[in-house]
């Protein structure tokens, strides 16, 4: 049996990531709002002459339409999303590395067909913020917590392990397995207990709160990743290093 045949029309979404496919076509990895991440194979859609090639861009909010019988069906229309408002400008040009961050961090921690409205909704909002000038590295670490707590992976910040509160004058030390610990202050990793506090209030309004949380949370989603390093980080500290070399 070669099962039925599916049409799904004008799903709100967004391009991922694409490759080359056959002269002229692309396979898409889309995340969308009610199907979730998906492949896509589009015929035609690179080269002068092709009407989607302007409309289908990363970190744009799209329209998708397609057809088709197995995992990975036939792009059938793609147009801009006229609801999405701001969420249409471009990513500014210091954000593109961060915004392809975003998409890696998708694309490895979902799996196909499995329909996360809640991470669609954290994506745009993050993509959203960067594009009105938000501060990068509190998006960064607010999406990252966001799709932790999403895929069930989050950080109880109110509780420590013994089932003690989180004390905003103490520090901790993040263990995936178990949670959080006490520990002394001057111990190397240590984590305020404001900092957790404000991780979990979602503010992180200061430099300390900031640089804390991106530790643990770099913590709690290399359990996550399972060893698997991502494109992104590898690329982000090469041209660090080339920046203190120079």
């Amino acid at each position: 049996m070669t099962g039925a045949v599916s049409q799904v029309a004008l799903t709100p979404g967004y391009l991922l990531h694409h490759q080359a496919w056959r002269d002229s076509g692309r396979v898409l990895e889309v995340l969308t709002q009610d199907h979730g991440r998906l492949s896509l194979f589009a015929r035609g859609v690179r080269g002068p002459k092709s009407k989607l090639a302007g409309i289908l861009q990363p970190f744009a909010p799209l329209l998708l339409s397609w057809r088709g019988r197995g995992d990975a069906p036939l792009l059938i229309g793609a147009e801009p999303d006229p609801q999405a408002g701001g969420a249409g400008m471009g990513l500014p040009p210091a954000c593109i590395l961060s915004g392809y961050y975003l998409s890696e961090l998708v694309i490895t921690l979902t799996a196909r067909h499995d329909p996360q409205p809640d991470i669609f909704a954290h994506y745009h909002r993050a993509l959203l913020a960067l594009k009105q000038g938000a501060q990068l590295e509190r998006e960064l670490r607010l999406f990252e917590k966001r799709l932790l707590d999403a895929l069930g992976y989050g950080i109880d910040s109110g509780t420590a392990a013994d089932g003690a509160g989180i004390d905003a004058d103490k520090y901790y030390h993040y263990r995936p397995a178990d949670g959080l610990h006490e520990a002394v202050a001057d111990s190397s990793g240590g984590i305020l207990g404001a900092t957790l506090q404000s991780l979990a209030q979602e503010r992180l309004d200061d430099p300390l709160s900031l640089e804390q949380s991106r530790v643990v949370l770099r913590v709690a989603l290399g359990q996550c990743l399972e060893g698997r390093t991502l494109k992104t980080r590898k690329v982000a500290r090469s041209l660090w290093q080339m920046r203190q070399s120079a």
